[in-house]
Order: structure tokens, then C-alpha cells, then sequence
């Protein structure tokens, strides 16, 4: 009789890197959602603003290399997984192939209005950290009200987006949030008997 613990089901590695890059993912929507809602409110002469944006600005290119990778893991999933056996197209599949499709739009379509905006309005104006990248869109102070609209409407509308599939995905959220709130409480047990 074997001695050795029941092998644990594995998750593949490309499903797990799927899902690292969705959270880091989601980290850098919500700093760029606070800081971009955050630097609009604030007035024009405040020192602050000017680095906020470059900050915003860093942040949603980071988010496009990502987004980039991970379409990159994704295909490389389906691949393995469709070219062994199709998915039963199913009401719920085409709703979910629906929802998730519309989010990567809006994650490609989001940045891109932000560089239309940047750009419209200044040259050489996007960087990456301190890194000046090239442009996008031509210098046209004629664009900078249609970027501006454009970026706050597709941005909002992610946003109303983000949070349907939230709401899809209600059962991952509440096992996450009871995670946490246990972290938490044993975090803070612990700190209590330290103290």
C-alpha cells in the first residue's frame, strides 16, 4: 500500500498564468480608473497633476503590454484545448464568449483613445516611466475634443462592462472576498497576540 499523498488535480501552467495576468491586470484598471477619474477633477496649476498624468499614462501602456500577453497566452490555450475537442456552443458559452470578447475590446480600445487624446494634443508626450515613446496619432489640436470624448465614454462604458462580468462571476468574488476578509482576521489575530 502506497504511503504517498492523493495527487491534487494540476492546473496548467498557461491557465495559471492566465490567470496572474488577469489580476495583475485588474490592479492596474483600478489605478488607472482612481487616478484618472483623481487628475481630471484637479485644477490645472496644481504641481501634482503633470506627474499623475504621466503616472496614468505609464500605467495604461503597461496595461497594453500585458493585454498583449495575454491574448498571446490565450490563443495558446484555446489552441491546446479546441484542437483536442470544440466547446459546446451553448447559450451560456456564446454569452460568455460574448462578454469577455466586448472586455478585451475595451481594454484595446480604451489605451488607444488615451494616446489619441495624448498625442492630439502634444507630441512625444506618452511615456513609459520616463521612457518617451513615439507616437501614435499626429500632433492635431483638431482631435483633442474627439480623444477626450472618446476616451472618458469607452472608458466608462468598460467600466459598466468590468462590472457585469463582476457580477457574472459573483461566486469567484464572494470565495476571494472571504479569503481576504480570513487573511485578514489571522493577520490581525496574530498582531493582537504580539502586541
Amino acid at each position: 500500500m502506497s504511503t504517498q499523498p492523493a495527487a491534487k488535480p494540476r492546473l496548467n501552467s498557461a491557465f495559471k498564468q492566465l490567470m496572474s495576468l488577469h489580476w495583475a491586470m485588474s490592479a492596474c484598471y483600478l489605478v488607472v480608473f482612481i487616478t484618472g477619474t483623481s487628475m481630471a477633477r484637479l485644477p490645472g496649476e496644481l504641481f501634482i497633476r503633470g506627474p499623475l498624468y504621466d503616472f496614468h499614462k505609464s500605467v495604461g501602456v503597461l496595461t497594453m503590454a500585458l493585454l498583449t500577453w495575454r491574448i498571446l497566452t490565450l490563443l495558446r490555450v484555446w489552441w491546446k484545448k479546441y484542437t483536442k475537442r470544440l466547446p459546446k456552443f451553448t447559450k451560456e458559452w456564446y454569452k460568455n464568449f460574448a462578454l469577455h470578447a466586448t472586455l478585451y475590446v475595451f481594454m484595446w480600445l480604451v489605451p488607444v483613445a488615451g494616446f489619441l487624446l495624448s498625442n492630439s494634443y502634444k507630441s512625444n508626450n506618452v511615456k513609459f516611466f520616463g521612457i518617451v515613446l513615439p507616437d501614435m496619432f499626429p500632433q492635431n489640436s483638431a482631435m483633442v475634443d474627439l480623444g477626450r470624448s472618446l476616451h472618458f465614454w469607452l472608458a466608462y462604458t468598460f467600466l459598466a462592462f468590468v462590472i457585469l462580468h463582476i457580477i457574472d462571476q459573483k461566486k469567484v468574488v464572494r470565495a476571494n472576498w472571504r479569503r481576504l476578509a480570513n487573511f485578514v482576521r489571522t493577520k490581525f489575530a496574530k498582531s493582537q497576540k504580539v502586541g
